[in-house]
């Protein structure tokens, strides 16, 4: 199996961001691979890390979007081999789904950067370096927390926000990969019809990133070293 992250991405601009970095200096190369477009590795053998990233679709869009439909399927099987899989926005919900989760619209959407609240579950682990961080939210979708899973965080908005199946998955709603640098901007430009039938402000949002970006940048990074640092171990007690 090769020592690689699989990045699925749907949109070119929503990609590991803050993130790559660290998976580099850990000895992992990234390969991205475009939704709809690249054929996808083999989900148990063709990559060491998959990320699933996000994407303005539902998962249960599959008759407008076939894509969702395969994904779900590589999702699945790839979990169900155990393999180390993070899901983020549109990837969580797709983890989800795959393990028969409801997924469904909220009844508004949850733009921009606001905490987190943590469960005992999620100050136990990775996500503890989110303590008192604002981080991204962008999505109008809502996933139940599988069944066996731990929930980590809420918020006010959406209670379900993160989950976590063992060491080896975690499934984030919300944008732990984003700061306040200049790919922001490819998010505010490229998500500008949203936001203005949304009512909001980039300006706001550009303010708040900001605000953020090296809090952000240093917890996102801490809270990712830890989480594969945990997969890492797993994998040797296994072997």
């Amino acid at each position: 199996m090769e020592q690689m992250v699989a990045a699925i991405r749907h949109v070119h601009f929503e990609d590991l961001g803050t993130l790559e970095e660290l998976f580099q200096e850990a000895g992992y190369p990234i390969r991205y691979y475009d939704a709809g477009v690249d054929e996808l590795p083999d989900p148990v053998t063709g990559a060491k890390l998959a990320m699933v990233l996000g994407g303005p679709v539902g998962v249960y869009e599959t008759e407008a979007y076939p894509e969702m439909a395969a994904e779900r399927a590589w999702v699945k099987m790839r979990m169900e081999a155990s393999m180390p899989t993070v899901g983020i926005c549109l990837g969580a919900q797709l983890m989800a789904a795959a393990l028969g989760c409801e997924v469904g619209p909220m009844e508004r959407k949850e733009i921009g950067f606001a905490p987190l609240q943590l469960t005992e579950a999620g100050r136990r682990g990775p996500l503890r370096h989110l303590e008192g961080i604002s981080v991204l939210h962008w999505h109008g979708d809502r996933f139940a927390i599988p069944a066996d899973a731990e929930h980590l965080a809420a918020t006010d908005l959406c209670d379900n926000q993160a989950f976590a199946l063992g060491p080896q998955m975690l499934g984030l709603q919300f944008h732990v990969e984003v700061d306040g640098g200049s790919g922001f901007e490819r998010w505010l430009l490229g998500h500008a019809v949203e936001l203005a039938r949304a009512g909001i402000d980039p300006r706001e949002l550009r303010q708040e990133a900001a605000r953020w970006r090296d809090p952000l940048r240093r917890a996102a990074r801490a809270m990712f070293a830890e989480w594969l640092a945990g997969v890492e171990g797993s994998s040797l007690a296994s072997s």
